[in-house]
């Protein structure tokens, strides 16, 4: 038999001990009971974020965190700026044409991420109320200089709102320390959970924002949340199997302690990486995350066949490319419950993959470049 290993960049690999938590009987959330199992959580989204600022818990995917920040902290006499380098940037731009928001789309070429030069530049001209950044864009597999944008971001005004839906317990993020004033997570990334959470982190500076704006939002109203943070609550009803489940997550996480989380994901990315290199094959992003990488086929070899025999055979599921890239490259993902065996099997069962379908691959090459590169691995 095959076991089956999940290398996408969302939703990743659950721990067997989430799972074990989220499949014991349900409660109810209108409880002291509740109300305490939240506020650990809270405490554990705080430590992850390195942050004294309210984190908001959503049932809802990372999509709906990053809507409710950007509606409900944009000032409508106020231009959005959005750094658009990928599929998920360009999601931001829907939302804020949806809503009726002035938005300046700002293109970047895709592999690579805005520099906190052009936001400096952009800030200088005074119409900016709020600057959307993707600090790890899934699509490209792309870092932003998000403490360099943010230094930027905090000589003015203006509000600086992360999607850190793949960077969020992966890659360096210090929101108090670097002056980030929104942060949008989603729950299948790094926090080693199901889809269906979404957390809002939010500035004391991004408050007072967003205390004169009328959002029109019900649901996603950041203002009803704040209201029943305050009493270790939620307005709505709430992912409790979800919510069970994080708090063992973050345990987990907190057990090794975030900043050699860091440094794990790092070693991981950087011994694909250069795995992928010694096979001869091309890292997409000019400016990588090491959350995920993106890996360009060679000539000759499809993303439905490459796929399809990476699952079959060898139970290894990566994901494809998106937009201008679909069926050009593959996605791996580095985040949360996941190794230096795993990712090295996972570059045998590529070596293995790309021979059979037909290229010249010296078998152990990129295992050898991937174990040199994790030597350091802790």
């Amino acid at each position: 038999m095959i076991k089956p290993r999940l290398f996408t960049p969302g939703p990743i690999e659950v721990p067997p001990e989430v799972l074990v938590e989220m499949a014991k009987p349900i409660f109810h959330h209108r409880t002291e009971r509740f109300k305490e199992l939240f506020k650990q959580t809270n405490d554990g989204l705080k430590k992850l974020l390195l942050t004294e600022n309210d984190v908001l818990t959503l049932a809802g995917s990372g999509t709906s965190a990053m809507e409710a920040a950007i509606v409900c902290s944009a000032r409508r006499d106020r231009t959005v700026l959005v750094a658009n380098g990928g599929k998920f940037a360009e999601r931001w731009v829907k939302v804020c044409k949806a809503y009726g928001l002035a938005v300046d789309d700002v293109p970047v070429k895709w592999g690579t991420a805005i520099s906190p030069e052009l936001v400096k530049e952009k800030l200088a001209t005074g119409k900016y109320g709020s600057v959307v950044v993707t600090q790890s864009e899934t699509s490209t597999a792309t870092a932003a200089d998000l403490k360099g944008i943010a230094a930027e971001v905090a000589k003015t005004d203006a509000l600086l709102i992360v999607d850190a839906i793949t960077a969020a317990g992966a890659l360096p993020l210090k929101m108090d320390e670097w002056g980030v004033d929104l942060v949008g997570i989603g729950s299948q990334k790094a926090l080693m959970l199901p889809p269906g959470l979404a957390f809002v982190a939010v500035s004391k500076k991004a408050w007072a924002v967003i205390e004169n704006v009328k959002s029109g939002l019900l649901y996603l109203d950041l203002k009803a949340y704040r209201k029943s943070l305050a009493d270790s609550d939620v307005p709505y009803t709430p992912a409790i199997t979800l919510i069970r489940g994080l708090k063992v997550s973050l345990d987990m996480i907190h057990a090794v302690g975030i900043e050699k989380v860091w440094a794990r994901t790092a070693a991981l990315a950087e011994g694909f990486r250069q795995a992928m290199r010694a096979l001869g094959l091309e890292v997409f992003s000019k400016q990588p995350s090491d959350s995920v990488t993106g890996i360009m086929y060679p000539a000759g070899v499809t993303d439905k066949d490459f796929r399809k025999a990476l699952r079959t055979r060898y139970g290894c599921n990566v994901a494809g490319g998106q937009g201008e890239l679909d069926g050009k490259m593959f996605r791996v993902s580095h985040m949360g419950w996941v190794d230096a065996v795993e990712t090295i099997g996972l570059v045998a069962a590529i070596e293995y993959t790309l021979k059979s379908l037909g290229q010249k691959v010296e078998l152990g090459k990129g295992v050898a470049a991937a174990a040199k590169a994790m030597e350091r691995w802790e």
